[in-house]
């Protein structure tokens, strides 16, 4: 637990208790030059949940990965953790948890906390990028669509996750010589990164010529409830938007025998939902099932890489959110990548940041995904592996970043001059550690 092994502040706590002196706090941050803000409230960490402020380590972990991944210079980073509370009874009985010991703030007062947070951070860093992670579902998707338009926000569970998993449907579609608006896709789980991937997915097929009926009508969605169609009630708007006409249908394993989906993907958190019989199901109505076990840690993964591979006699296309050990069915031994954000965020943020872009588009989340998938080479598509090797990700994140930062000047959103060689103006914006040997 963060708070049991705390020793020092790795960046900024902020609670109700300094509401109205935000502006000040800030002020008190020693860096001048921050870029790049991580912010969470710890509601829905991970497949871990309601960590409060011990969530913290989070946007921490966000931020190395900026550094390492893309080169951005750590001054130019700040991790924020909000505190509204938790609902984490016991965290809640925890003598030493560090935060507020009620429970979680919700409607018109969190509202104004966030509004002050976002104000602050915008004033004091002359429009930074703002990066919101492992906000709950009750909250992460209205924060999104109102601050999308006025700031330099995105949402890493939503729009990141979205953008990786775009890109192993592209990998597969460049595998297997299919195109992208042929795929009937079945999701579990309609929360916050399921809706983003299926909203991104409809960008792209509607780029790709489908109108958005028709691309929405390719992407069906399974909740706790079973499948989602116009005849439930009491739907959230995220999921109406993909509610189709069809009879209920009560779980997984009968709407994947009933909609024969060429892809299934996972972001429910919930451990063993590919079943064998999903998985034969699969393999039974497709030639190259696409099998995408997205949730995380690897104990909440929907299927594990072996699984996926015995139960569809080798023939299917797998990516995890976890990672999985290389494994061998019938003589051939599949080495499967991870559908890691890490590919996507850092990237983005590198392309933002030196473009200065005034908001972060659809757009640019599509273009890093094609680009992802084209750093895939057909020596990893052997192996299994939609992705690149995470060795080359600071090759990966400058071509992403160069395409991100081509889209911000395509569409009027960058503040600073677009320069005449971009790849080598992204590069030369990239932080590398040097050390020097003394004698």
């Amino acid at each position: 637990v963060y708070s049991h092994i705390f020793q020092r502040p790795q960046g900024l706590f902020l609670s109700e208790r300094f509401k109205g002196r935000f502006a000040e706090i800030l002020n008190n941050w020693p860096e001048q030059d921050v870029r790049i803000i991580v912010i969470t409230d710890g509601e829905r960490i991970l497949g871990l949940g309601d960590l409060g402020v011990s969530g913290m380590g989070i946007p921490v972990g966000k931020i190395c990965l900026y550094v390492a991944c893309a080169g951005i210079h750590p001054s130019h980073c700040l991790p924020v953790t909000l505190d509204t509370g938790t609902n984490n009874v016991s965290l809640l009985n925890d003598p030493l948890y560090l935060g507020m010991r009620h429970q979680r703030i919700r409607g018109e007062a969190y509202d104004e906390l966030i509004e002050e947070l976002v104000t602050a951070l915008r004033s004091r860093y002359n429009d930074p990028l703002i990066h919101f992670e492992d906000f709950g579902n009750v909250n992460a998707f209205r924060l999104l669509s109102r601050y999308r338009d006025q700031a330099c926000v995105f949402n890493d569970d939503i729009q990141g996750t979205a953008s990786v998993a775009l890109a192993g449907l592209y990998a597969a579609m460049r595998m297997t010589n299919n195109r992208l608006t042929d795929q009937k896709i079945l999701f579990l789980g309609a929360g916050g990164a399921g809706i983003g991937i299926g909203e991104l997915i409809v960008s792209a097929m509607m780029n790709e010529g489908l109108s958005e009926a028709e691309a929405r009508q390719r992407c069906w969605f399974v909740d706790s409830k079973g499948l989602i169609t116009r005849q439930r009630d009491h739907l959230t708007e995220h999921k109406q938007a993909f509610a189709h006409e069809h009879d209920d249908v009560p779980d997984f394993p009968s709407a994947v025998s009933a909609l024969k989906p060429t892809a299934i993907i996972g972001v429910s958190g919930q451990a063993g939902k590919f079943t064998p019989q999903v998985l034969s199901t699969m393999a039974g109505c497709n030639e190259r099932p696409i099998i995408f076990a997205l949730s995380n840690p690897t104990t909440k993964s929907e299927c594990t890489a072996e699984e996926a591979y015995t139960w569809t006699e080798g023939r299917a296309i797998f990516a995890s959110g976890s990672p999985f050990d290389a494994v061998t069915v019938g003589g051939k031994t599949f080495a499967p990548g991870q559908a890691n954000n890490s590919f996507i965020f850092p990237a983005l943020g590198l392309g933002v940041v030196a473009a200065r872009a005034r908001h972060i588009t659809d757009e640019m989340f599509q273009v890093a995904a094609k680009v992802l998938a084209e750093e895939a080479t057909e020596d990893d598509f052997s192996r299994g592996n939609l992705f690149p090797p995470l060795n080359r990700i600071r090759n990966v994140s400058v071509r992403i970043a160069t395409a991100v930062a081509g889209v911000a000047y395509r569409q009027g959103l960058a503040r600073s001059p677009e320069p005449d060689d971009l790849d080598t103006f992204i590069r030369s914006q990239m932080y590398a550690p040097k050390y020097e040997r003394f004698l």
